[in-house]
């Protein structure tokens, strides 16, 4: 089941129920691509039709935001929870390093994927971390780091370039590249390799972790004003169809 966000189709999963579809995929031998989708992604796809395109196609979608189980309510399609892109790595890397599979870390500054992947060495005990590269690579070099991460064999690539370019990134190269799983993370690396650090608790459970990366984070605040046009849209949705979707 799926709930229609403004055009964007998200699936119904919690938590637990995307860690085991995930599971299922990497057992299964053709690519596929999970999307966490929030607010921004969703106003995004609605002027970019590629990325609507590439969610479409998506093997699973996830609601990565406050904002998108919000509209998905007033909107009389509820999703089930949140299921934050940085919770669900978090969860597939506990698996990862129970299950044995072989993780690619993609994206991020140079030096952060690195970083990271040491935090979740010591982390996560016995974690197979078969490969790591930064975000900031040239045309010319593209081809040079598709050859490493085939090379390294991954069951799951992340890959931090943020939004669209990583969904982008996997939906041209994911086919060739042969990977059972990749999933766009945005900007988790630099949050695991300790260089951000998330809203706390009582503010995640509160829906008010964009407040704090605002606040954190002031050059957010352009990517932010894309939120009330988002409350907007889903207002005159729900008006439009005289309160009936």
């Amino acid at each position: 089941m799926k709930s229609n966000i403004l055009g964007v189709k998200i699936d119904r999963v919690t938590m637990k129920e995307a860690v085991e579809r995930i599971a299922e995929m990497i057992r299964q031998p053709k690519p596929h691509l999970v999307v966490t989708a929030n607010s921004e992604m969703v106003m995004i796809a609605n002027r970019d039709p590629l990325l609507y395109e590439i969610i479409e196609r998506a093997d699973l979608v996830v609601p990565d935001s406050i904002g998108v189980i919000w509209a998905s309510r007033i909107l009389k399609q509820p999703l089930s929870e949140r299921v934050p892109g940085i919770e669900l790595m978090q969860a597939l890397l506990a698996e990862s390093a129970a299950r044995g599979w072989r993780v690619f870390l993609l994206g991020a500054d140079p030096g952060i994927a690195e970083q990271a992947a040491r935090v979740i060495a010591a982390q996560y005990k016995g974690i197979n971390i078969v490969g790591t590269h930064h975000g900031f690579f040239t045309q010319a070099e593209l081809q040079s780091v598709l050859d490493k991460i085939k090379a390294s064999r991954p069951d799951i690539l992340f890959i931090a370039l943020g939004v669209p370019k990583q969904e982008k990134f996997a939906a041209a190269h994911l086919a060739n590249l042969g990977v059972p799983v990749a999933l766009g993370v945005g900007g988790s690396f630099q949050v695991l390799a300790g260089k951000v650090k998330r809203a706390p608790y009582w503010m995640r459970r509160m829906g008010l972790e964009w407040l704090y990366r605002i606040v954190r984070q002031p050059a957010r605040i352009g990517r932010a004003a894309v939120l009330p046009q988002f409350v907007v849209w889903v207002l005159l949705e729900r008006f439009m169809s005289g309160g009936k979707t």
